[in-house]
């Protein structure tokens, strides 16, 4: 069974780190080898692995987003955050990740983001671990 998260954002585009969120739902399943699935329900928003000890990493991904898809630009999408849509796309909804141990099989300096590029808003973020 997933586990639902609620995530509130309070920016219109921040990247907001969700991997104490993971390693909690581990322990609460007390799995010690296996995988976790995160899935981000939304269209605007998604999910990334990436460095989490410099939060200067996580402004320039999002200065970069903006440079190639700025906030105003020549979209069709009525409700003006197409943007927010082809970044979503671009990080993508869902990630797999490794648990060894009974932890995240992550690198040294990696975390696991919610991105949001549409808010500020009330999200969600669906969490499975499986394994023994």
């Amino acid at each position: 069974m997933s586990m639902e998260y609620r995530v509130k954002t309070t920016k219109a585009q921040e990247f907001i780190d969700i991997t104490n969120l993971i390693n909690e739902e581990i322990k609460r399943k007390q799995v010690k080898e296996g995988i976790a699935i995160v899935f981000v329900p939304h269209t605007s928003a998604g999910v990334t692995i990436n460095e989490n000890t410099d939060p200067d990493v996580v402004e320039d991904i999002i200065s970069a987003l903006n440079k190639a898809f700025p906030v105003e630009g020549d979209y069709r999408h009525y409700e003006g955050n197409s943007h927010a849509h082809i970044k979503a796309s671009l990080m993508g909804s869902s990630c797999t990740l490794l648990i060894e141990g009974g932890k995240l099989k992550l690198g040294t300096w990696q975390g696991v983001y919610f991105c949001e590029f549409d808010g500020p808003r009330n999200r969600k973020v669906y969490i499975r671990v499986i394994g023994e």
